[in-house]
C-alpha cells in the first residue's frame, strides 16, 4: 500500500547576580496574583462512556447516511485511546496524501489505510485542544501551511505559526505510547499512525465543558489541507465530524474562531450546525446494524467500544504531582500508570552532565514562567499560559518532563522534540550524525544526507553543525522554510527545507525526510494487519547516541520554542516548551533557563558569541541574520514590564 534581517533576543551572559527578568524571586514560586485567578484550574474527572461513543457513532452515521457518502468513523478519548472504529459499507479502503503539484517527494501521494487517517484526525482534534480552547483539523490546516493564513492572496506572509506539528505524536515516537504494551491498557498519551492531521473531518469532543476526546472522518479518500482560507468549502466529512459532536460540543466561547493570531482569526468549521442534512439530536443509542460495523484496527483497536478514562488520573497516564516530585503543586506529569513518573527528574547521561539539582531549577523557573504568562490560544482572554515543559541531555535522553494541569496533549510530544532538536543541532555531532543516516537496509539515506552539504553551503561555513554554533528552535525554523526568510518570495528555500515546488505539508525538508521510512515501515504494519513488522519505538535512522539511543527519538521539530543549555561553553542539554503560542513557549524556555542559571550559577543559555542570530546570510545582496527568539509583548498577568528578553 505504501511508496515506498531578523535578529531576535540574542545577547550576553545570563546576567548572573542580577534579579530574574519580570520581577519574580528567584527561587520561590510567586504566588498567583488575582488577576491569574487563582491556582490553575485542574479539568473535571469525566470521561466517555461507551453509550457516549455509540451516539458519536450513531450521528456520524445518520449524517453520512443522508448525504449519501459512506465513511470510516474514529473516536477517542483525550489522551489518544480509540475507543471505536466504525466503518460504512461501502466505505473506501485507502486514503491517499494529498500528491505534489510537480511530482511527489516525501510523503506526497503516498497510500495509506483510511482507518488510519479517521484516528490521527479524531486524535488531532483531542490533543489541539484544552479546556480553555477547541481546535479542529481545519484549524490545524491554517497553522501548519507556509503562509499565514493560506490563501493565494497571501504570497509574502510568513509560515504558519505551529508549522511542522504535523509531524508530531508520530507512531515511532518513544513518548507516545503504544496499544498492547505492558502494563494499564490505557495509559496514555497515544501515538497517532499519521501525526497531527490538517484535513478537515476531525473535532474535539466535550462533557460539560471539559475535554473528553475527538472524533475524526474519512470519507473521500483525499488526506490533504486547505489551501485557500478565503473561500468556504462545502465538506462531507467535516459536517458529518460535526454532526458526530452534537451533544459533546465545544462551547463557542472556547472554538478556534474567537481566537486570534497576529491579527488573524482562526478557522474552526466551514460546516454550521444549520448545513447539516440530518437530524443529530433525534440519531439512535447507535449505529443502525445495517451501515457497518466496528473494525479492529491492528495496533489501535480490538473491535468491541470502550469507554475513555478520566483525564488527569493515573490510569490516564497524565497526573498531578506528588509534593515529592515536583515543588509546584500546580504541574502534572507523565506516569506509567502504576504510580511512578515516566520521566523523573535526573542527572544528565553524557560527558558533561546536567545534575538533577539543575534539571529541577530549571523545570521549576521555567513553571514559574509559565504561571505568569498570559496565554495566546485559551480562552477568556487573560488566562494564564498552559505548557509542556521538557529537559533533555545531549543524548536526547529525557532528565525531567513537566506541565499545566489543561496544556493541550499535543505539546506532550512537541516539547520534547524540540528540547532535543536544539540539543542535536547545537551539537558537535550533528553532522556526522546525520551522514550517517541509512535505511532501514542498512544502506546510507541519500534524502537526509544531502542536507548538511545543503546547510554549510547555505550559511557558507563547513564547520557548521560541528557545534560552532548554538541553534534555537526559532533559527533551525527559519532555515526549514521554503522561502529564506520566511515568506519573502522570490528568494530560495532554506537548507533544510523542500522548494516551494515541492512543498507541502507532507513535504517539509529534513523533518520528513528522517522519518519516511518510520511511517512507511507502521502504515505497512497497520496495512497488513500485522504481518509486516511496525516500525522500532525510536524515531530516524540515525546512529546511536553513547547512550544506546536516538538523540531525535521521537523525530525534529521546526517551529519555536526551545533553546540549548550550556555550562560555559559547553553543550550539555536543551529545554523545549510547548502547548500555548510560539512567542509564550520561546519566553518561558528562554528565561526559565536565564533564572535557573541566576538561582544556580552554573549553566546558562548559550554564549552570545556563538548564537545562531549572529549568523548572517547574504540573500539578494541583502544580509540576513537568523532568529534566537521572540519574546511576546505584554507577556505577563502581574506585571507591565516589556521586552522582557532584551539583553539577557
Amino acid at each position: 500500500m505504501l511508496a515506498a534581517a531578523l535578529v531576535g533576543c540574542g545577547g550576553g551572559s545570563n546576567g548572573s547576580g542580577s534579579a530574574p527578568i519580570g520581577g519574580a524571586p528567584a527561587v520561590t514560586v510567586t504566588p498567583p496574583s488575582p488577576t491569574t485567578g487563582g491556582l490553575l484550574p485542574i479539568p473535571a474527572s469525566v470521561a466517555l462512556t461507551v453509550g457516549d461513543v455509540n451516539a458519536v457513532l450513531a450521528r456520524a452515521v445518520g449524517e453520512a447516511q443522508a448525504r449519501n457518502v459512506s465513511a470510516v468513523v474514529a473516536v477517542t478519548d483525550r489522551v489518544g485511546n480509540v475507543l471505536a472504529v466504525y466503518t460504512m459499507n461501502g466505505a473506501r479502503a485507502i486514503a491517499t496524501l494529498r500528491p505534489g503539484t510537480v511530482g511527489n517527494t516525501d510523503l506526497q501521494g503516498v497510500a495509506v489505510p483510511a482507518a488510519a487517517a479517521a484516528i490521527a484526525k479524531a486524535i488531532t482534534g483531542a490533543y489541539l485542544s484544552s479546556d480553555g480552547n477547541a481546535f479542529s483539523t481545519r484549524t490545524a490546516s491554517e497553522i501548519v501551511q507556509p503562509e499565514f493564513p493560506p490563501s493565494a492572496n497571501t504570497q509574502g506572509l510568513e509560515s504558519g505559526p505551529l508549522f511542522g506539528v504535523q509531524f508530531s505524536q508520530l507512531p515511532c515516537s518513544d513518548l507516545s505510547q503504544r496499544y498492547g504494551q505492558s502494563g494499564p491498557a490505557f495509559v496514555g498519551p497515544k501515538r497517532s499512525p499519521l501525526g497531527l492531521a490538517a484535513d478537515p473531518g476531525g473535532f474535539p469532543l466535550y462533557k460539560n465543558g471539559t475535554l473528553v476526546g475527538g472524533v475524526g472522518v474519512m470519507a473521500d479518500g483525499d488526506y490533504g489541507f486547505d489551501p485557500e482560507i478565503t473561500d468556504v468549502d462545502h465538506s462531507d466529512e467535516e459536517a458529518i465530524a460535526l454532526a458526530a459532536t452534537v451533544g459533546l460540543n465545544a462551547s463557542t466561547d472556547i472554538t478556534a474562531d474567537k481566537v486570534s493570531l497576529d491579527g488573524t482569526t482562526l478557522r474552526y468549521s466551514d460546516t454550521l450546525l444549520t448545513d447539516l442534512v440530518s437530524a443529530p439530536a433525534s440519531a439512535p443509542a447507535a449505529p443502525v446494524a445495517s451501515a457497518g460495523s466496528l473494525t479492529p484496527i491492528t495496533g489501535y483497536f480490538a473491535g468491541t467500544v470502550l469507554a475513555g478514562t478520566p483525564y488527569g488520573t493515573e490510569a490516564s497516564g497524565i497526573r498531578p504531582v506528588t509534593a515529592a516530585e515536583f515543588s509546584n503543586s500546580d504541574a502534572f506529569l507523565l506516569t506509567d500508570g502504576q504510580g511512578s513518573p515516566r520521566y523523573p527528574i535526573r542527572a544528565g547521561t553524557d560527558a558533561n552532565p546536567l545534575t538533577a539539582a539543575e534539571v529541577r531549577a530549571t523545570l521549576e523557573e521555567a513553571f514559574t514562567v509559565m504561571v505568569r504568562a498570559r496565554a495566546a490560544i485559551r480562552r477568556p482572554l487573560d488566562s494564564r499560559a498552559e505548557v509542556t515543559i521538557s529537559i533533555v541531555d545531549t543524548n536526547g535522553v529525557v532528565l525531567g518532563q513537566v506541565r499545566g494541569a489543561d496544556a493541550p496533549i499535543f505539546g506532550t510530544d512537541v516539547s520534547l522534540q524540540k528540547a532535543r532538536t536544539v540539543a542535536f543541532f547545537s551539537g558537535s555531532y550533528a553532522g556526522s550524525d546525520l551522514l550517517g543516516a541509512t535505511l532501514p537496509s542498512g544502506v546510507p539515506d541519500p534524502n537526509v544526507t544531502t542536507f548538511v552539504a545543503a546547510l554549510r553551503t547555505f550559511l557558507s561555513n563547513p564547520a557548521a553543525l560541528t557545534g560552532t554554533i548554538a541553534f534555537s528552535e526559532s533559527a533551525i525554523g527559519n532555515l526549514s522554510r521554503p522561502y529564506f526568510p520566511d515568506g519573502q518570495i522570490g528568494t530560495p528555500n532554506g537548507p533544510l527545507s523542500r522548494p516551494i515546488g515541492n512543498f507541502s505539508p507532507f513535504s517539509t525538508g529534513l523533518q520528513t525526510a528522517l522519518v519516511i521510512q518510520n511511517i512507511a515501515q507502521h502504515a505497512g504494519y497497520v496495512a497488513s494487519n500485522g504481518a509486516s513488522p511496525d516500525t522500532p519505538r525510536q524515531c530516524t535512522y540515525l546512529p546511536n547516541s553513547p547512550a544506546g539511543t536516538k538523540r531525535l527519538a521521537n523525530g525534529e521539530q521546526i517551529f519555536p520554542g526551545g533553546v540549548p543549555i550550556y555550562r560555559g561553553a559547553t553543550l550539555v542539554g536543551g529545554i523545549g516548551v510547548s502547548g500555548d503560542g510560539i512567542d509564550q513557549d520561546n519566553m518561558i524556555s528562554f528565561l526559565g533557563l536565564n533564572n535557573a542559571g541566576i538561582r544556580l550559577g552554573t549553566i546558562s543559555n548559550a554564549p552570545m558569541t556563538i548564537r545562531a542570530d549572529l549568523v548572517q546570510v547574504v540573500v539578494n545582496g541583502n544580509p540576513v541574520r537568523l532568529r534566537y527568539v521572540n519574546c511576546p509583548v505584554a507577556p505577563f498577568l502581574d506585571t507591565t514590564t516589556q521586552n522582557v528578553c532584551e539583553g539577557l
